[in-house]
């Protein structure tokens, strides 16, 4: 989905464009071989691809037998390269294309990078398979070892040996590193060393005929690979067109990133095809940085980026504003895929299940206590519980569940607190808070209490106060600990109440759980049949009411309850910048960047499977800005002494926690002037 964007260049934010090709092949023609790859680099230079990967041998040809070793046939191969390097010097793309080269009274399976007509280095195939099929050292010498070394080819000096990585000289982040087919399927990798030498796109031209069951195990390969190394890879395997002699071709195309598939091509068509996406390689190298044992093992290693050679080269201007070619996720907590979606949720589900049940079972603990308010967040909170108890083989009465209504609970969210304990057969009770928060109120000398209508802080905060001082007497009297109902979304914010509220608990059951995944795990629970009709009835309207603290009388106009995204910024948003700051610390304008990409439009972006047609707003770019700006400062400014504090609870998402203990520690007097100011210097004006 190439959509225009109103600022920045893929450049300027350490995206690189790369394309897979499967190029329509012959039995044995370089001249049409060089003379189709050619076109393909048109076509990748139209569609503004800086880096294209072909498949193994693609000037060659590779099911050719015996004539590799023809000195005719070779001298034809080598002046189709020379074609090729010609026609790309007015090209944008690096050309990783695949070819039989004789150096030293040796033939080589090679990988070249070809660029602006320069020839910036040959990599031989380190591995040869010589078994079922594949008789390839009957032709080749093998590359493994081969280091250091140079050659003359197309009248210019060419680097060659297995230690290149290649690296853009104006383009930031833009490294790559070439190996060939079989290197993949080896348990030891030469891209892992070219990766630990510092190179963010690993390359692999294949040939690699297609039998039952081959195209998963290469997707396999490339997501392994792409998340072990911490990288891109593209992988371009041979397609119609070789010889089918003894062997057919598929012609897959793969791009990874970080063990995700960002793009696969249409295999068995005879036509010509280049898949492309825009890979992050700024978050690859961020995501290296932060990632300890990534380093650890390049030393284990003794330092690849010192035995490897960094060929250098300069990407050029050939016109930036290419729009952005990659799917980006609006609920980047939630799967898109339906079969992640339920796997997913099967695990965070289970994963709060089990800490609960643990921790109920530590404390011997005669029961737990647990505000209902008719929210999502306690709603979830209490089907865990629920959960737990049953995995105990324990009653759910040894649920204490309590509503607490205040000075503006609604009926219809006290209703559905009454209907989901009685539907989950929960010892269920109410204790109205009104009297105990007019006599605190009073004694404080707030005018709330003389009758005048005033909302403020402390008027709220004595209701969530009250709340949970209520139920850490409640288990001390029955013998328990209180179920904190907080999620992950609130936290970054600090929307909460310190201390006696509902920042605190015995133990945070929803504290790793973003509030934009809660609503998928409780509709998770009603597909799976986890409870019964009954509960499931009243966890849809529970879903259908809008996000709300209820600690502020409605609108006496319109009647309109207090909303939290109205106050604070749709969670929608706040989660996806949650997400990209704290598991991939990227700058705040890369955010905004990112966010405009999801939400400008209705339709762009990743929707989860699912998520209603008709619920899907749009943000321009000064909305995103707006909330982003509110993000900063509530995440890097006065919400950290609350998470300094955090009571123990699991962490659910591969998206982070937030607790001191794990993921995320920063100092609770810090500032977010930093932040604020890269977005003031970045953003568009």
């Amino acid at each position: 989905m190439e959509t225009a964007h109103p600022f920045y260049t893929l450049r300027q934010q350490g995206l690189v464009r790369v394309g897979a090709c499967t190029p329509a092949a012959t039995s044995g023609d370089p001249a049409e071989n060089a003379a189709e790859a050619i076109r393909n680099a048109e076509d990748a230079h139209a569609k503004g691809i800086d880096l294209l990967v072909y498949p193994e041998l693609n000037l060659t040809s590779y099911a050719i037998d015996d004539l590799h070793l023809q000195d005719g046939y070779l001298g034809a191969v080598e002046q189709g390269l020379a074609e090729l390097v010609a026609a790309s010097e007015h090209l944008r793309p690096v050309l990783c294309v695949g070819a039989a080269l004789v150096r030293n009274g040796r033939l080589y399976n090679c990988a070249l990078a070809v660029h602006r007509g320069r020839i910036l280095g040959a990599v031989p195939k380190s591995f040869l398979p010589n078994y079922r099929e594949y008789y390839e050292k009957r032709w080749f010498a093998l590359g493994s070892g081969v280091t250091g070394l140079e050659m003359e080819l197309c009248g210019q000096t060419v680097p060659f040996g297995t230690d290149l990585v290649f690296a853009a000289s104006d383009y930031a982040d833009f490294t790559f590193h070439m190996e060939i087919c079989e290197d993949y399927w080896s348990p030891v990798q030469p891209s892992t060393e070219g990766a630990l030498a510092g190179a963010l796109i690993l390359c692999n031209l294949s040939a690699s005929d297609i039998t039952i069951g081959k195209s998963r195990e290469r997707k396999m390969l490339c997501a392994a690979s792409s998340s072990r190394n911490m990288a891109a890879y593209i992988y371009s395997a041979s397609g119609p067109g070789e010889s089918t002699t003894d062997l057919a071709w598929d012609g897959q195309g793969l791009i990874y990133e970080l063990g995700e598939e960002l793009a696969e091509s249409t295999r068995f068509q005879w036509n010509a095809e280049t898949v492309y996406a825009d890979v992050d390689a700024a978050r690859l190298r961020q995501e290296r940085m932060r990632t300890g044992t990534f380093n650890d093992a390049a030393r284990h290693l003794d330092h690849p980026e010192t035995r490897f050679r960094r060929i250098a080269f300069a990407h050029g201007d050939l016109g930036e504003d290419r729009g952005l070619v990659r799917a980006i996720r609006r609920y980047p907590y939630v799967p898109n895929a339906p079969e992640r979606l339920d796997e997913d949720c099967y695990e965070a589900f289970n994963i709060q299940v089990e800490g609960l049940a643990k921790r109920i079972r530590a404390a011997h603990a005669k029961c737990v206590t647990i505000g209902i308010s008719g929210g999502i967040d306690s709603t979830h909170a209490l089907i865990v519980a629920a959960k737990a108890m049953d995995r105990l083989d324990r009653p759910r009465t040894d649920i204490r569940g309590y509503t607490l209504p205040g000075f503006a609970t609604g009926e219809d969210t006290r209703g559905n607190a009454w209907a989901l304990m009685k539907a989950i057969g929960c010892t269920a009770e109410e204790i109205d808070i009104r009297p105990a928060a007019r006599q605190m109120l009073g004694d404080m000398g707030h005018p709330f209490a003389d009758g005048e209508p005033q909302y403020d802080v402390t008027f709220e905060n004595v209701q969530a106060g009250l709340r949970t001082d209520y139920l850490f007497r409640l288990a001390g009297q029955h013998g328990g600990f209180v179920i904190g109902t907080g999620d992950m979304s609130e936290l970054a914010l600090g929307w909460c109440t310190y201390g006696v509220g509902d920042h605190m608990s015995h133990y945070g059951v929803n504290g790793g759980v973003p509030k934009t995944l809660i609503q998928y795990l409780i509709r998770w629970s009603e597909r799976t049949n986890q409870f019964d009709a009954a509960t499931d009835e009243v966890l849809e309207r529970i879903l259908a009411t809008e996000i709300s603290p209820e600690l502020v009388p409605a609108d006496a106009e319109t009647g309109a309850m207090q909303s939290t995204e109205d106050r604070i910024g749709p969670y929608a948003l706040h989660d996806f910048f949650l997400y990209w700051t704290l598991r991939h610390g990227l700058a705040p304008s890369k955010i905004a960047f990112l966010a405009w990409h999801a939400w400008h439009d209705r339709n762009a972006g990743m929707w989860p499977i699912g998520h209603a047609d008709d619920n899907r707003p749009e943000y321009d770019l000064a909305t995103i800005e707006k909330w982003l700006r509110v993000f900063l400062q509530r995440y890097f400014g006065f919400a950290q002494f609350k998470r300094s504090a955090l009571p123990n609870g699991p962490k659910v998402s591969g998206g982070g926690a937030l607790s001191p203990r794990g993921d995320w520690r920063a100092p609770s007097d810090g500032t977010p002037a930093a932040w604020l100011a890269e977005l003031d210097a970045n953003l568009p004006r």
